[in-house]
């Protein structure tokens, strides 16, 4: 951590605190947020999820959609890599494979704002055989 040398330095690092909790505090609660989650594994920032991260993260925003993004680990489709799930509030988790940025970009216009089912979504299979 750096030092706080200033009355700034302590608000950016209150400010990054405020966020970090306030991200967990709606994770636990996702009510009324969409989810989305971005594979973020070796082969998937290999094939670039790093790029489609940052984008999906920036159009979110800036459309105002009411969602958490966040990175997770391997979700085993590294034939498929980048690999974005969406789960929709009220609905299962889809899983697109392949995405690209024209990809994510219809994931956000046509799938999170408008709930229309897209060509490039994979099975899941990383779910207990009780859930299956």
């Amino acid at each position: 951590m750096a030092k706080i040398k200033s009355i700034e330095d302590l608000r950016k690092v209150a400010k990054e605190h405020r966020d970090s909790i306030e991200l967990l505090v709606r994770e636990n609660d996702p009510d009324g947020f969409v989810i989305v989650k971005v594979a973020m594994a070796t082969c998937s920032i290999a094939a670039g999820a790093k790029e489609i991260f940052d984008l999906i993260s920036e159009h979110i925003e800036k459309r105002g959609i009411n969602a958490i993004v966040t990175k997770t680990g391997c979700m085993s489709y590294c034939y498929a890599e980048p690999t974005v799930e969406v789960t929709l509030p009220g609905k299962e988790p889809i899983v697109f494979g392949d995405v690209d940025v024209f990809k994510a970009d219809e994931i956000i216009e046509k799938y999170i704002k408008n709930g229309e089912i897209l060509e490039g979504i994979i099975p899941l299979n990383y779910r207990t055989a009780e859930s299956i």
